[in-house]
C-alpha cells in the first residue's frame, strides 16, 4: 500500500517526501497525509510494552543490583549474576559471557567510569531497565546508558548496556528520564 511505502521511505531509509513523492508519482500532500495515516495505524496496533509488573523476589533482586551498581561493590554484584550471564554494550561489538568474567572487565585495566553512577528505573521492551548517570564533571550526573537487564530464576541472565553519550537528548526522555541529574 502507498501507506506502507511511504512509511518505509521516509521512516527507515530516511527519503525525502519529495523524493517519495516522485516516486510514487503524487504529490508531497498525499505522502505525508499517508504518512499520517500509517503512523496512526501502527500506534492503534503497538504491543503494550509495558513490563509484567515484578514479583517480590525479582523487586529485592533488582534492588540488590542499583545497590550494588551505585556502590561498584563488583563482588556483590557479581553475585546477582547467573554464571552463564552476558553483557553487551552497544554500538561496540562487545560480548562478555560468564559472571566472572563480567566482574573483571568492569575492574579491569584501570579504574572505571561507571564508579559511582546513578541508577533510575524505566523499562525497555517490557524488561526492567535503568537510566545510568555518571558523575558530571561539570557537576551532577550527565547520562551515560540504558541499561536493559534479563532476569530469570531470581538472576541477572543478561546486562545490555545502550550507551547514550552518542544522543543523550533523545535517548534518556525517549525512556521517561531526565536529562542530567543534580548531585
Amino acid at each position: 500500500s502507498r501507506q506502507r511505502a511511504a512509511l518505509i521511505l521516509c521512516e527507515v531509509l530516511r527519503w525525502q517526501v519529495s523524493e517519495v513523492a516522485e516516486l510514487l508519482d503524487t504529490s508531497s500532500q498525499a505522502v505525508n497525509s499517508a504518512l499520517q495515516r500509517a503512523r496512526a495505524t501502527l500506534r492503534a496496533q503497538a504491543p503494550d510494552d509495558s513490563p509484567e509488573p515484578l514479583d517480590d523476589a525479582d523487586a529485592e533482586l533488582l534492588a540488590k543490583y542499583v545497590d550494588a551498581f551505585e556502590r561498584y561493590d563488583i563482588d556483590r554484584l557479581v553475585s546477582l549474576l547467573r554464571k552463564d550471564a552476558f553483557q553487551s554494550m552497544p554500538p561496540f561489538a562487545m560480548w562478555i559471557r560468564g559472571a566472572e568474567n563480567i566482574g573483571r572487565w568492569m575492574v579491569e585495566p584501570g579504574p572505571s567510569g561507571c564508579r559511582g553512577s546513578r541508577l533510575l528505573p524505566a523499562s525497555a521492551n517490557g524488561c526492567p531497565a535503568f537510566g545510568q548517570y555518571r558523575v558530571d564533571p561539570d557537576g551532577g550526573y550527565a547520562p551515560w546508558a540504558i541499561q536493559v537487564l534479563e532476569i530469570s530464576g531470581g538472576q541477572v541472565t543478561g546486562m545490555n548496556f545502550f550507551l547514550a553519550p552518542m544522543d543523550p537528548e533523545r535517548l534518556f526522555p525517549a525512556f521517561g528520564l531526565p536529562p542530567h541529574l543534580d548531585a
